[in-house]
């Protein structure tokens, strides 16, 4: 299973960021799926692909060009961590603010729980502080 958890988070990244294949997302990620560090307009974690799906589109809107390279991954059971570099240029104002047109590159970790598969469970911590004050945003 270890092997096939960590080819599951590559393609993760692979099809629905580097890609943009948002129809993805329902075949990776789990109905009832639950992703912490990242949230809804209402500030709770992303609950299944429905609610993925709103944040995908905000940040892949902004920048459309975002590349994502899974540096190193790690399994045990039936838990996957991947350590990410990620780069793009903000080229929309999706995200609440206007497009900067600035680059930005940050790292994050990503440790996913799988079942049956799909991705159950996920608990992120990207560097959004170092992202929004590449932007100017902060």
């Amino acid at each position: 299973m270890s092997e096939e958890n960590k080819a599951l988070i590559r393609r993760w990244f692979e099809e629905v960021w580097n890609k943009g294949r948002e129809e993805a997302i329902d075949e990776m990620f789990a109905e009832d799926g639950i992703a912490h560090g990242l949230a809804d307009e209402a500030g709770q974690p992303l609950l299944g692909a429905v609610g993925f799906k709103p944040f995908f589109q905000r940040f892949r809107t902004a920048f459309p060009d975002i590349q994502v390279v899974v540096e190193d991954t790690v399994s045990e059971g039936d838990k996957v961590v991947a350590r990410c570099s990620v780069r793009g240029k903000h080229q929309s104002d999706s995200l609440g603010f206007a497009a900067t047109n600035q680059p930005m590159d940050i790292t994050g970790i990503c440790i996913v729980r799988v079942h049956d598969g799909k991705i159950v469970e996920a608990w992120n911590n990207f560097d959004f502080m170092t992202m929004f004050k590449q932007l100017g945003a902060l």
